[in-house]
């Protein structure tokens, strides 16, 4: 309520502009005056009594009119408690006689209509307020609910139940008039004692509230789709390693295990779905870590007996097998329990594999004797074609590649050097066979052509034709000697210098 109400101040209006003076000094004194109601006009309290309205005036206007001072104190006196029902009830009457028409088309969510009819007849907005009351507590009761199921979930249901209240306080909220924010039907409040503001901010903040609900409840409901995926895959892993009946089968099992455990670190810890994951996340580890420790131990044990039955017939075989049980072990962490235990076994299997490797690199050192020995028996009684030179030097690298094996700490090593200076020596030799071979065939092929073409279209200048036949045998005399090529380009040459 305002200190001075308008219709007191239209009261004092005229007799200040019957008292003041038309000079500068009265438009001064005037504009004073004015100032003074115009505070009490925008102040909130009780009203302003007589006297102050006429301390407001009198010390500028001494010959204020006192009846109308107190005229305009008595029209800013509100109205009494009796004379409030019975204007109340004269509204009431006067909204229940109207045409339900004329109601129907003056609450339409219109500016331009609500504006004017809110100004003069705000009774006829009645059915706008109750609409607008019933939205605010619907708004504010479904935010308060929806907020408190999404914020404290327990499970997957009180997020969806949550996710409706949001709809739900999001659909009362696009019912609220925006064009009325701020307004407060006094009348509608009178009758029905309003609790509520409805300011801009207030409204603005539950929008706020509404968007970011929504948004947790999305990602809350999106982050149970790769929480079940992630346990789904988990249970599936776990299964497929029960029914496992090689080291294989057991190891790629745990490698699927293994990737399901990440899918579930990646759900996002702030969602109700991470805070689960993370839960489960702690056991599932623990239960992986002891099935994986408990395989790589299992599958280096029978890497072991495999290369038991093995290590007399396949030395090579079997090292390769001691070596595969060491590194399963090697990949055990020392924080583990077993640690030791799989020490002591890549211990045992070393020196297996030490004992293997003497072996291992007599073997080696005479699989690449054979390859040189079938190297060098094809290369006897040459010339041959470049396709068998090619197989040649596949066998001298062969035998090349087994010496290579041997490592430098295993006996053999020093005699496998020896061995490996003098096939690559062998090697470049073949090498360049090869290519001699393959160019001489070349120049063969370009020769016999050459004669073809002279035979075909023999040129008419006996000049021309004797320089056709000296090209001719320059090209044969580049047929290197020890080719296959290299007979018959002999035989071209003599029949082209008889020719000649």
């Amino acid at each position: 309520m305002y200190r001075l109400n308008k219709k007191a101040l239209e009261i004092l209006r005229p007799e200040i502009e019957k008292c003041c003076s038309n000079d500068s000094i009265g438009k001064t004194e005037k504009q004073i005056v004015i100032k003074r109601l115009e505070k009490m006009r925008l102040e909130k309290g009780y009203p302003a009594t007589i006297d102050e309205l006429r301390d407001a005036v009198i010390d500028i206007y001494p010959q204020f009119d006192e009846k109308v001072l107190k005229q305009a104190s008595k029209a800013n006196q509100p109205p009494s408690a009796l004379s409030k029902i019975i204007s109340q009830f004269t509204w009431v009457a006067i909204f229940l006689s109207l045409p339900v028409g004329l109601v129907w088309f003056v609450n339409l969510p219109y500016p331009m209509i609500r504006r004017p009819v809110a100004e003069k007849a705000p009774i006829l907005l009645l059915p706008s307020y109750i609409s607008m009351d019933r939205s605010y507590r619907g708004a504010i009761s479904s935010l308060e609910q929806g907020e408190q199921l999404i914020n404290k979930a327990t499970s997957p249901t009180d997020i969806e139940l949550g996710a409706k209240k949001v709809k739900e306080a999001q659909a009362y909220l696009d019912n609220l008039p925006v064009w009325f924010l701020g307004y407060n039907p006094q009348l509608y409040c009178s009758f029905f004692g309003c609790t509520w503001q409805f300011t801009f901010d207030e409204f603005e903040e539950a929008r706020r509230r509404v968007a970011r609900l929504d948004a947790i409840a999305f990602q809350g409901k999106n982050a149970l789709t790769p929480l079940d995926r992630a346990e789904s895959a988990i249970k599936a892993a776990k299964q497929k390693y029960e029914q496992a009946s090689t080291i294989k089968d057991k190891e790629q099992a745990i490698t699927a295990w293994q990737s399901a455990i990440y899918q579930l670190e990646e759900v996002p810890s702030e969602t109700l779905a991470g805070e689960a994951a993370q839960t489960k996340l702690n056991a599932y580890k623990k239960q992986f870590e002891d099935i994986q420790i408990g395989t790589l131990i299992a599958a280096a044990q029978e890497f072991d007996l495999e290369a038991e039955k093995v290590k007399l017939t396949q030395p090579l075989v079997a090292s390769e097998l001691w070596q595969q049980a060491s590194n399963r072990l090697n990949q055990i962490p020392k924080e583990n329990p077993r640690y030791l235990e799989a020490q002591r076994l890549t211990a045992k299997y070393q020196v297996k594999l030490n004992t293997s490797s003497t072996q291992t690199g007599g073997s080696y050192i005479e699989a690449a004797k054979q390859f040189a020995f079938q190297a060098a028996q094809q290369s006897q009684n040459p010339p041959h074609p470049a396709l068998k030179w090619e197989q040649i030097q596949k066998q001298w690298q062969r035998a090349i590649d087994q010496l290579e094996k041997i490592d430098a700490d295993e006996a053999g090593y020093v005699e496998a050097q020896k061995l490996i200076a003098q096939y690559q020596t062998n090697l470049g030799i073949v090498q360049a066979r090869t290519e001699a071979e393959a160019e001489s065939q070349k120049i063969l092929s370009q020769a016999h052509q050459a004669i073809r073409s002279l035979v075909a279209s023999p040129p008419a200048n006996t000049q021309q034709m004797k320089s056709e036949i000296l090209g001719i045998i320059n090209e044969l005399k580049t047929v290197q000697p020890g080719t296959t090529a290299y007979k018959e380009a002999q035989q071209l040459l003599v029949s082209a210098q008889k020719r000649l």
